[in-house]
C-alpha cells in the first residue's frame, strides 16, 4: 500500500498537487496478507525440521513426497488460524500501528468472507492431512488451530498477562506435527523440540511487547509490560533465556545431535542471553528491537544447525 502524488503541469497554470491516490492491494493480496505468510513460513520450517529428524539417514522418495504433502496440509491449517486471528482481532488490530494495515482492520474484507476463507483453508488442510498423511497428524494440527485461534486469541490474550506463556503451547507444536506426520506417534525427541520453542516464545514476544507497549495499552490488552511494568518484563526475558539455554542443550544430551549442533546452540544461546542481560540492565527501545530480531535468528539458525547436524552424524 503506498500513496502516490502526481503533479499536473500546463503552460498557463502553476503546478497543482493532485489528490493522493491510495493503491489498494488486489483481493488475492488481501487474502494472502490474512495468512501472515512470514509467520506461517516459520511454522512450516519448524514442522519440516521435525519431519527430517524423525527419518534416520537420507529420506526415500516416498518419504519426501509424504513430507511435502504434510507441509502443504500444515501450511493450510496454520494459514486458516492466522486468518481467523485477524478476524477476531480486527478491532484491536485497527488501534495498533503494527497491525492497522491488515485487510480486516481496514475493512477491506468482510467478516463472512474472512470466516469462509479461514474455514475453507482449515477444511482442505485437515482433509489432506487425514487422507494423505495420518489421522493423528490431522487431529493434532486441528487441536493446534483451536489452541491458537480460540484458546489463545479469544480467551487467554484479553484475560491474562501470561497469555503468551500458556498460549505458546500451540506455537510450539509444529515440530511435533512434523514428527508425527512421518512416524505416526509422539516421541520424547519431538517433545524436546516442543520444549525449545515453548521456552523461546516468551522472551521473543516480550521483547517485542516492550517497545510496542503503548500499542498494547491503547488496545486494552493485558500484556506483561502493561500489567507488571517494563523492569519486571525485562527480568522475565533474561530468566527465560537462561532456562532456554538449558533446553537447547537437550538434543545433544539425548543424542539427537552431535558436536556441530552443540557449538552452534551454545553460541546462539550465549548471544540471546547477552542481549537479554543488556536489555535488563540498561533498557532502550533500540535494544529491545535488537533482542527481538536476534530471537528470530536464534530459532532459525538453531533448527538449521539441528538439520545440518542430522546428516553429518
Amino acid at each position: 500500500m503506498e500513496c502516490i502524488e502526481s503533479v499536473r503541469m500546463t503552460p498557463s497554470n502553476p503546478p497543482v498537487a493532485a489528490t493522493p491516490t491510495v493503491r489498494v492491494p488486489s483481493k488475492f493480496g488481501q487474502f494472502y496478507a490474512l495468512t501472515k505468510p512470514r509467520v506461517v513460513q516459520l511454522i512450516v520450517f519448524c514442522a519440516l525440521i521435525g519431519m527430517v529428524l524423525a527419518v534416520p539417514g537420507i529420506p526415500t522418495w516416498p518419504e519426501v513426497a509424504l513430507a511435502l504433502i504434510a507441509c502443504a496440509g500444515i501450511w493450510l491449517v496454520a494459514a486458516a488460524a492466522a486468518a481467523f486471528n485477524c478476524l477476531v482481532e480486527q478491532q484491536i488490530d485497527a488501534k495498533m500501528r503494527r497491525t492497522a494495515w491488515r485487510p480486516t482492520a481496514r475493512g477491506d474484507l468482510s467478516n463472512p468472507l474472512t470466516l469462509a476463507f479461514s474455514a475453507g483453508l482449515c477444511a482442505v488442510g485437515s482433509w489432506i492431512l487425514y487422507v494423505w498423511v495420518n489421522p493423528l497428524t490431522m487431529w493434532l494440527t486441528f487441536a493446534t488451530f483451536v489452541g491458537y485461534a480460540i484458546v489463545y486469541t479469544v480467551i487467554l490474550k484479553p484475560l491474562t498477562p501470561q497469555n503468551i506463556v500458556i498460549g505458546g503451547a500451540s506455537g510450539a507444536m509444529p515440530p511435533v506435527l512434523g514428527w508425527v506426520a512421518m512416524t505416526g506417534s509422539v516421541s520424547p525427541e519431538a517433545l524436546i523440540l516442543f520444549l525449545i520453542i515453548f521456552l523461546w516464545t516468551p522472551p521473543h514476544f516480550w521483547a517485542l511487547a516492550l517497545y510496542r507497549v503503548e500499542d498494547y495499552r491503547k488496545a486494552g490488552l493485558p500484556m506483561l509490560p502493561v500489567t507488571h511494568g517494563n523492569e519486571f518484563t525485562r527480568l522475565q526475558v533474561f530468566l527465560y533465556t537462561l532456562v532456554l539455554f538449558a533446553a537447547c542443550l537437550m538434543p545433544f544430551v539425548f543424542k539427537m545431535s552431535g558436536w556441530l549442533y552443540l557449538v552452534v546452540a551454545v553460541i546462539l544461546s550465549i548471544g540471546f542471553s547477552w542481549h537479554a542481560w543488556r536489555l535488563w540492565r540498561n533498557y532502550s527501545d533500540a535494544l529491545a528491537r535488537k533482542t527481538f530480531r536476534f530471537s528470530l535468528i536464534h530459532l532459525s539458525v538453531l533448527f538449521a544447525a539441528l538439520l545440518l547436524d542430522h546428516y553429518l552424524l
